[in-house]
């Protein structure tokens, strides 16, 4: 089983960073996973309508280059959990996580014995398609593959550091922007309430041996790290393009004017 870049640095006390894709064409995911130099590409089943044959195609591209790719999951049977790791995600997010019951079923379905009861195949990619050991592959991706619980509510806050300490459970992550929905106060990111909560995710995921991850920017990067942060996204390839077109449309503006100004100008004077 390939092993995963994200744990590798984790584990070594580094910070792992990712980026996060929207947009379902491979070749942006190996453009991405070549160029970029982060550890992990993040892409989503939850807002974005990718299906699993994308899903996989963005896995082949990413770990050409030895990057991971973390599937963030649509909520719904322990199927739509465990595709991904068979495809060879590195990893699943597994979004509003609201209380310590849900959190130990995903933890139940995303870990093999003796942690959990992850359905048993090994006929596909993570599995070498058969060629691993049955018990070897079993113990890899218990110790290769993580999976990530996203806390973006305020429900599940008084059983927070129970499911933090929980057995089994890699990486908790805090989504900021539906939790300030939750809260009352969308959009507001120095909420009172909502800098406490990021403060006590990293607190109490360095006190439990767990990892805390949330969405950042290269900009605040140093902040999130030093408060206990390990696992950082830092953009996406959506806002990254979108940027890039809006400076050509600028330009072409801003040129089309100069065109125009001069045209006014050699017209006043021949």
């Amino acid at each position: 089983m390939r092993p995963s870049r994200v744990l590798r640095k984790l584990r070594s006390g580094q910070t792992a960073i990712a980026l996060k894709l929207n947009l379902a064409d491979p070749r942006i995911s190996e453009m991405a996973a070549r160029f970029s130099g982060v550890d992990c590409l993040w892409t989503d089943m939850e807002h974005v309508p990718n299906d699993f044959s994308v899903v996989e195609r963005q896995i082949w591209a990413a770990k050409a280059y030895d990057v991971d790719v973390l599937v963030r999951v649509a909520r719904g049977s322990y199927s739509d959990m465990i595709r991904p790791l068979e495809m060879d995600a590195a990893g699943i997010m597994v979004p509003h996580i609201m209380n310590l019951a849900d959190a130990k079923q995903v933890i139940h379905y995303t870990k093999f014995h003796p942690v959990g009861r992850r359905p048993l195949d090994g006929g596909n990619a993570d599995g070498a398609y058969c060629n691993l050991d049955l018990a070897e592959y079993m113990k890899q991706a218990n110790d290769q593959r993580f999976n990530v619980l996203q806390i973006e509510d305020p429900e599940p806050l008084p059983e927070l550091e129970a499911i933090i300490a929980l057995p089994g459970l890699d990486m908790i992550f805090f989504g900021p922007g539906d939790f300030s929905q939750g809260i009352g106060a969308p959009g507001e990111w120095d909420q009172p309430q909502l800098k406490e909560t990021r403060e006590n995710i990293a607190r109490l995921a360095q006190k439990h041996g767990k990892y805390a991850g949330t969405v950042g920017s290269i900009a605040n990067l140093n902040d999130l790290t030093a408060m206990g942060y390990r696992f950082i996204s830092v953009g996406a390839d959506a806002v990254g393009f979108s940027q890039y077109l809006s400076g050509i449309a600028k330009g072409i503006s801003h040129s089309t004017e100069s065109v125009s100004a001069d045209s006014i100008y050699g017209s006043t004077t021949s």
